[in-house]
């Protein structure tokens, strides 16, 4: 296939005189810094060697990498899957070397479910997925794990049927409010909007025996079945995990190696105990059957929103007069898990880690989610390779990470960045996450807002897969007035425990947000030749917006931080928190003077940032390195003070006192989640402790912003 270019100098240029042309250019740079007035763009941000990279795309070997690691199921810690390290290990053009671990795994033993009716015999649900016999990768669907939950409870069920559309919090308060008792039921509930753990959990706790998680087809089967079409065929199932935690069950906050020969580790009960894993079993099951489920419940007909496509069954909210036989067996037991990395070291700074990563296990082919991803990595690390050929050596250490178990609970990454915590800690500059890089068309991001800025130039650099005559910015702004990036709260994905545990700078990154067939096994290569990105293109736009940003945090004399920004963001979600505490007996002051303080502290980092590059000038042999270090420390340190090492109230492990999940969606990002906990307490038992406890929050997250300020102007106090 045709390379998707991206116009350039270095573009037109044949790779005999490549190496010639960049050391003319990088006398033109220094020439160019030294006549223009005033600050300029960070010196590296005009090498050469970063539009080269971008000229080096391959569509074929971002479609030939995922047609390898799409060509078996495989699930984390199945034979399958470690094929699929070893190929990412091989394929990796440096040097490289994988980690394993120990972690609590869950597998389905026995899966039933009927329904059972006093005037006919008993209806007994399949719980199969039909594939296309025109699909290839119907030829190893029987390698596929059964339909399950994983850490679902071990239990069998025998109660009528409930209603509870998406299984929210609000969802149930609505059914309480309508008289509908839940307790001691089997609940219904559409899959989408917030994490399915949390339907399961907000069910257990409205009183439910059981809970049957089902696609429905207004949702995800809005026109033509796969393989005809994108969407979900009626026997699709989405599966996935039930834990409401990051990382290894019975390992919080710590790892053990798979060569470890004694371990400590939690027993899986208190686990249970203490909400992380559900304490009642649970079922995905397809749109068809979500229908027929549909057919036995009675009762009053359920609103209008909650009703499902114009030819199903009126909906209605029970419970019963369906009886439901729910039996799910399962086996948790500890399995090796496998991470792979390939480091490129830095030449001035090999200390300093700017580290990319992707998952590399599915719930079936995975072809989307993950290995998009995975194919953007490796083409990646190939257009890096090229570039170390050319001469090209990166300022700081880049470190490819290769994860595995994350569809369990981010288990891999997080089991790592618990191992090395403290060197982390101390030397990570920035994380970049891509999970699955390609659904379809449009450009997504989110991150820590000091890096919007340089996300912004990057985007301006990269063009539009889907529109070769505008670059990623155009058409990210063509919908609005400002680029729509996001923050990373949710626990979603790998970016989280970089984030949330120990606050290093990050990005997520995709093109799409969202696809029919997740998580089922309609996700493999036919889908994505046919529907997700038959060219490719928007796989090479992912690895070279990633690789761009990656270069710039590498080779950046001065890391390309903007704290102001960060500000604002923190004023902005302190308006909208207190908002919704309006009229209550607590104080924001101290927030906002704090966020005052980060402003001047960004403010004046900025200005050191401007006079270090005019004194530089581009020119190595006058740089102070020590200087220039001790200012990208603050950078590069002054996220880490958002942490606080109590953690959330009742969350410990999450740190992060301005970004975290929400308490009632894992998926959901809330600012200020300390306080937000806080408040929602407090409305419910409006208490004069549970005020002065919501005071105690905004107190802590003032002090965290103090900190951060004190970070960026270097000095005691």
């Amino acid at each position: 296939m045709k390379p998707n270019h991206n116009p350039s100098i270095a573009n037109s240029v044949s790779v005999a005189v490549a190496k010639p042309l960049l050391l003319l250019l990088s006398l033109f740079t220094t020439v160019y810094l030294l006549i223009t007035p005033g600050p300029t763009l960070l010196t590296s941000s005009l090498s050469p060697y970063h539009s080269l990279f971008l000229s080096l795309s391959s569509n074929s070997s971002a479609s030939s990498h995922l047609r390898h690691l799409t060509r078996l199921p495989h699930l984390s810690s199945s034979d399958a899957d470690s094929l699929a390290a070893s190929y990412v290990l091989s394929s990796f053009p440096f040097p490289s070397h994988s980690t394993s671990y120990s972690v609590l795994l869950s597998f389905p033993l026995h899966r039933s479910l009927s329904l059972l009716s006093p005037s006919s015999p008993p209806f007994h649900f399949s719980l199969t997925q039909v594939p296309s016999p025109s699909d290839p990768s119907s030829s190893v669907f029987s390698l596929t794990v059964p339909t399950f939950h994983a850490y679902a409870r071990t239990a069998s069920v025998t109660a009528p049927l409930t209603y509870a559309y998406y299984g929210r919090v609000e969802d149930f308060q609505l059914l309480l409010s309508l008289g509908i008792n839940v307790t001691g039921t089997v609940v219904l509930a559409r899959y989408g909007m917030i994490y399915r753990g949390d339907i399961v959990k907000n069910a257990q706790d409205a009183g439910a025996t059981g809970v049957l998680v089902y696609s429905d087809y207004e949702d995800y089967a809005k026109g033509e079945a796969f393989p005809a079409g994108p969407y979900l065929p009626e026997t699709g199932v989405q599966v996935g995990s039930t834990f409401r935690a990051i990382g290894d069950p019975v390992t919080p906050g710590w790892s053990c190696r798979a060569e470890e020969e004694e371990c400590e580790r939690v027993d899986k009960e208190e686990v249970v105990r203490q909400g992380s894993m559900p304490a009642i079993p649970s079922l995905p099951v397809s749109g068809k059957d979500g229908e027929e489920l549909h057919k036995a419940i009675g009762g009053q007909a359920a609103p209008d929103d909650w009703q499902g496509r114009e030819e199903a069954p009126l909906y209605r909210l029970g419970p019963g007069p369906g009886v439901i036989n729910l039996t799910y067996i399962g086996n948790e037991t500890l399995r090796t898990i496998q991470n792979v990395f390939a480091v490129i070291e830095g030449r001035e700074e090999p200390d300093r880690y700017v580290l990319l990563g992707n998952h590399r296990d599915a719930w079936t082919f995975g072809a989307v989610d993950p290995n998009s991803g995975t194919a953007a990595l490796l083409e990646l690390s190939e257009r890096l390779y090229k570039l170390q050929k050319k001469g090209w050596k990166p300022r700081r250490t880049i470190i490819l990470c290769n994860w595995d178990a994350e569809e369990y609970g981010l288990i891999g990454s997080t089991e790592w960045v618990e191992e090395n915590r403290e060197m982390l800690t101390s030397r990570a500059v920035a994380y970049l996450n891509v999970d699955s890089a390609v659904y379809g068309p449009g450009f997504y991001v989110s991150a820590t807002p000091q890096i919007d800025p340089l996300l912004i130039e990057a985007s301006k650099m990269v063009r539009d897969p889907d529109n070769s005559s505008q670059t990623l910015y155009d058409s990210w702004i063509s919908s609005g007035s400002s680029p729509p990036i996001g923050r990373l709260g949710g626990g979603g994905s790998d970016f989280a425990a970089f984030v949330q545990h120990i606050g290093v700078p990050s990005i997520d990154m995709s093109f799409g947000e969202g696809y029919p067939v997740y998580h089922s096994i309609y996700d493999d290569y036919l889908w994505m030749e046919k529907f997700g990105d038959p060219m490719f293109h928007r796989h090479v736009a992912a690895a070279s917006i990633w690789g761009l940003v990656a270069l710039r945090l590498a080779d950046d004399e001065i890391l390309p931080f903007d704290y102001i920004s960060y500000a604002s963001e923190l004023k902005s979600s302190a308006k909208v928190i207190q908002e919704e505490a309006a009229g209550c007996p607590i104080s924001f002051s101290s927030l906002y003077k704090s966020i005052e303080d980060l402003k001047r502290a960004a403010v004046k980092i900025g200005k050191e940032k401007q006079a270090l590059e005019r004194k530089f000038l581009g020119l190595s042999l006058r740089k102070d390195q020590s200087k220039l270090r001790e200012l990208n420390d603050r950078l590069m340190m002054a996220e880490r003070a958002f942490t606080d090492r109590d953690g959330l109230s009742g969350r410990e492990w999450y740190k992060h006192l301005i970004y975290g999940p929400s308490q009632n969606n894992d998926y959901g990002s809330k600012s200020y989640p300390g306080i937000d906990d806080a408040i929602d307490a407090a409305k419910k038992s409006n208490t004069t402790e549970a005020w002065r406890f919501v005071q105690h929050e905004i107190y802590r997250a003032a002090r965290a912003v103090k900190q951060a300020s004190l970070v960026l102007n270097g000095g005691l106090t």
